[in-house]
């Protein structure tokens, strides 16, 4: 409810009328949703004078605080899956049911359990273990609103603080005081992929692995860290538009992006690659609670040319869409038609956590809807189709899920504008945040490729394209995926771009103009002989050897690349990659640090990029190949 300031009285038409000053009394914004309204009498000042008025009626309203009851009354009904705390229910309560869904997550890697613990604003004194398909989100305006004071961590999920398996949860929109962790003060976050971190304030330091375990991240963006963070073991990381008072370690690629205070070093050692700004990105859409316990989506701004976090004015930019206008899914009671018909009406869809079966792929044909899910909302293709498709329209926003294959091979998951795209969305482009895709490890699965993008100008903020690499279902010839992700559109932008194990190019740019800003591909473990990978002969007749893991095609004319690792894994002797980069010969096409690692005992990756960087090959000592700039 706004006050009257600046906005006049309305007649009976709806029309604004403007009234004398003391009529307009400014109320400020309406906070709580229980009022008490008085009568009370003011004597007009000059301004009613003039307006022949002696006396002033008008109405005071008084706030009353909201009881819990109230809020919880007006909580969406978000099903079994996502547990909503208030500041006010006792701590021991709280815990008992954070600690129960840890139990089953924990190590739940391919479990069909999904949750979200929602925080609305207030002061929690609690743990927070984060487990598998697990998001904890804070329902202010700013980290701020939201603050807890204990120990909130992701720890390894494997033996000996090996963490390179701690996939798939999330944490965003609140802020931590570290208390009763490993180390007092600060904040472990252990993790690999698929693990954003997104709008966080730490009151105090952050470690990125656990013991000096392993680890293979990871994303961090639009949040602030106090004191240090140190990134230890991590093999390689992206942090963009993230403020911190030091950051220590590197490893293998370090990318900071918008990061106004980047650690001191140059690559090639240490590994740090640099970009002072984002050019245009669109923050992730959130929920949000405001004071008067009304629920909404707030869907960031587009921004250009931008460094540092979003929200210390005390709110990010942008606008507040009421949930109301969402259509609230549930796995196992919706289906792709119930949703289609909710987004054809106009609605924008809230998926709540589960894994939802689809017999037709869920279509957005709206300009500026949303897709936003929850706890890894999981959406499987089960008759061969894709899971979700766009059309070529402005402003779509797609967050927080993970697109699973299903038995029936697909000819694609997520399907980003329509064939032969030629609309430009430079002004108002579609979003993918933290979308994540999987072919296998859950059961058999196949899609021909996962994420084709056709539309122009499309952001990529945060993906990780999988074909397992173990789990069940997983083989050469079980779990079949040609690709990771085709672009097609022009202008297309990626942040934070993790694909891995496909069994062609793991990456295939057809569009000019596209960015890429981190990379992170491992090739597949699992060719069983070269003759059953390789991507055909090259100049002069030569066999190329596997298939290049980012190939840019030969009509691409403008394209850059900043912070890619490209590494091996073979299970397989006397098989070998000829190059993890395959660019035209352009000036436009550039590149900029690059490393390749081969890793365990077999085979090699013969270069980097196309004929050059040399070899990487494992062993004792082991031989690591990088190029600085290309060409």
């Amino acid at each position: 409810m706004k006050g009257f300031k600046g906005e006049g009285i309305r007649g009976a038409a709806g029309e604004a009328k403007r009234q004398p000053a003391c009529d307009r009394i400014p109320i400020g914004e309406a906070k709580p949703k229980i009022w008490k309204v008085k009568m009370k009498s003011l004597r007009g000042g000059a301004g009613c004078a003039a307006a022949g008025i002696g006396f002033l009626l008008f109405l005071v309203i008084e706030p009353v605080v909201a009881t819990a009851a109230a809020k919880q009354a007006s909580t969406p009904d978000f099903g079994p899956n996502v547990l909503v705390f208030d500041a006010s229910m006792p701590a021991a309560e709280m815990q008992q049911k954070i600690d129960a869904v840890y139990q089953v997550q924990q190590h739940n890697e391919f479990g069909p359990e999904r949750n979200a613990f929602l925080f609305l604003p207030g002061e929690y004194k609690i743990d927070v273990p984060v487990g598998f398909y697990t998001e904890v989100i804070g329902l202010g305006a700013a980290p701020d609103a939201v603050h807890i004071t204990g120990n909130v961590h992701a720890d390894a999920s494997l033996p000996r603080n090996n963490a390179t398996c701690t996939f798939w949860r999330a944490m965003e929109g609140f802020s931590v005081t570290p208390i009763g962790g490993s180390a007092d003060g600060t904040m472990q976050w252990a993790v690999s992929q698929a693990a954003p971190f997104r709008r966080m304030h730490v009151r105090g330091s952050m470690v990125l692995n656990q013991k000096n375990g392993w680890a293979s991240g990871g994303w961090m963006a639009d949040s602030v860290v106090d004191g240090a963070v140190a990134s230890g073991t991590q093999q390689q990381w992206i942090s963009r538009n993230s403020e911190w008072g030091s950051w220590t370690g590197s490893n293998w690629n370090m990318v900071f992006l918008g990061v106004k205070e980047p650690p001191a070093g140059e690559w090639p050692k240490p590994a740090y690659t640099k970009v002072a700004a984002t050019p245009v990105v669109r923050e992730k859409p959130f929920l949000v609670v405001d004071a008067a316990g009304r629920w909404g989506v707030r869907v960031p701004a587009l921004v250009r040319d931008s460094a540092g976090v979003s929200w210390h004015s005390g709110s990010t930019l942008g606008k507040t869409i009421p949930l109301s206008r969402f259509y609230i899914a549930h796995a196992g009671a919706d289906t792709a038609a119930t949703m289609n018909a909710a987004l054809a009406a106009g609605k924008n869809l809230l998926l709540t956590p589960g894994i939802y079966e689809l017999a037709e792929p869920i279509h957005v044909t709206k300009p500026d809807a949303i897709v936003l899910g929850l706890g890894f909302a999981t959406l499987k293709p089960v008759k061969g189709t894709a899971a979700l498709t766009t059309a070529d329209a402005d402003g779509i926003s797609i967050a927080g899920l993970l697109l699973d294959a299903g038995e029936q091979l697909s000819p694609v998951l997520l399907e980003v504008g329509t064939t032969g795209a030629k609309a430009s969305h430079a002004r108002n482009p579609i979003l993918l945040s933290d979308v994540f895709f999987r072919v296998g490890g859950a059961g058999v699965g196949s899609a021909k490729a996962d994420l084709v993008v056709n539309a122009n100008d499309t952001l990529i903020d945060h993906t990780w394209i999988w074909r397992a690499d173990h789990g069940k279902g997983v083989g050469w010839t079980q779990n079949l995926s040609d690709n990771g992700l085709i672009v097609n559109g022009n202008n297309v932008t990626a942040y934070g771009l993790f694909v891995e194990h496909h069994q062609q190019f793991q990456v295939l740019w057809n569009g000019n103009g596209g960015r890429t800003y981190f990379y992170q591909s491992e090739i597949p473990y699992d060719p069983p002989d070269q003759a059953s990978w390789s991507s055909g002969v090259g100049a002069g007749g030569k066999p190329v050897n596997g298939w290049a893991s980012y190939k840019i095609a030969d009509g691409v004319t403008t394209h850059e690349a900043w912070g890619l690792g490209i590494y091996s894994v073979f299970r397989h002797p006397e098989v070998v990659l000829s190059r993890a980069i395959e660019v035209p010969k352009t000036p436009d096409v550039k590149f900029h640090h690059m490393i390749t690692v081969a890793l365990d005992n077999l085979g090699e990756i013969s270069n980097v990029i196309d004929d050059a960087g040399g070899v990487a090959k494992p062993g004792k000592p082991r031989v690591d190949a990088r190029v600085t700039e290309f060409p």
